[in-house]
């Protein structure tokens, strides 16, 4: 995660943490975080983590949502950016935060390449590149921010409101 700030914790026999230090990238108070493995069985352990984190908080109704959204940057995160990473660098962190109101979820990979939102292209259904125009379409706003030395955090802020 950012740059030695709370969230870098590297901890050779557990993937999960939690802390209680500011942000420096989004600004939210860091909750728990976990390490994902970029295949389909780490992409699972990603949900389950997220939404057994936000029924714990009183969030279920937002774990759907905020489930797809971690699947999503953690895929895009897999495809684009660990391929490319230096050997032992591959790592990809999962972080979900609350923030005056908000869900804060974030990715962080070792590619300092901000990630790209695909325009649509015809009218058939793409099998790939629809990942952050889903993100788009469930985060009430997202972003990236480049983490020194190296790669970068992308996230996405999902209102905690319960629904009506």
């Amino acid at each position: 995660m950012p740059d030695g700030s709370a969230w870098e914790v590297r901890l050779p026999a557990a993937a999960t943490t939690s802390c209680r230090e500011p942000d420096v990238i989004t600004g939210a108070l860091p909750a728990v975080m976990l390490r994902v493995e970029c295949d389909r069985e780490g992409f699972g352990r990603a949900r389950e983590f997220t939404h057994r984190t936000l029924r714990d908080w009183a969030l279920g109704h937002r774990g759907d949502d905020a489930a797809v959204v971690v699947t999503e940057l953690a895929a895009n995160a897999a495809t684009h950016a660990v391929p490319f990473a230096p050997a032992g660098e591959a790592e990809v962190w999962l972080g979900i935060a609350l923030d005056a109101g908000h869900l804060v979820l974030t990715v962080s990979d070792p590619c300092d390449s901000g990630p790209v939102l695909a325009s649509a292209c015809g009218p058939g259904l793409l099998e790939h590149g629809r990942g952050l125009a889903i993100v788009d379409a469930l985060a009430e706003e997202w972003g990236w921010n480049p983490r020194p030395p190296a790669g970068k955090t992308v996230w996405a802020k999902l209102s905690a409101r319960p629904p009506h």
